[in-house]
């Protein structure tokens, strides 16, 4: 998914693992582990966290649009194009 100022991304977590983790990339969805639980915003937080480092993006850039109380969420990434994400996901499933 794109939008004009970056990129849009489903993704699919599983809070509570013991370490961050992307596990696939398949179908236009991004499944990550998430070592925060799923109470108080914790596991967004620390999905956000996550995604930041792993995009070498700032925080402010990422953006949960929906799924806020639910493990299946569509997220946007400003300034970020679709061929970058791939780039980098990839590296980080290898």
């Amino acid at each position: 998914m794109k939008n004009i100022n970056g990129i849009r991304l489903a993704v699919h977590i599983q809070p509570g693992a013991s370490q961050n983790k992307i596990i696939s990339y398949d179908d236009g969805v991004l499944k990550v582990r998430i070592a925060a639980p799923p109470v108080e915003g914790k596991a967004n937080r620390k999905l956000i966290e996550f995604l930041s480092d792993i995009l070498d993006t700032a925080k402010s850039n990422i953006t949960i649009e929906s799924g806020l109380t639910g493990k299946n969420k569509i997220v946007s990434v400003a300034g970020f194009s679709a061929e970058k994400l791939q780039e980098l996901i990839e590296r980080q499933i290898k």
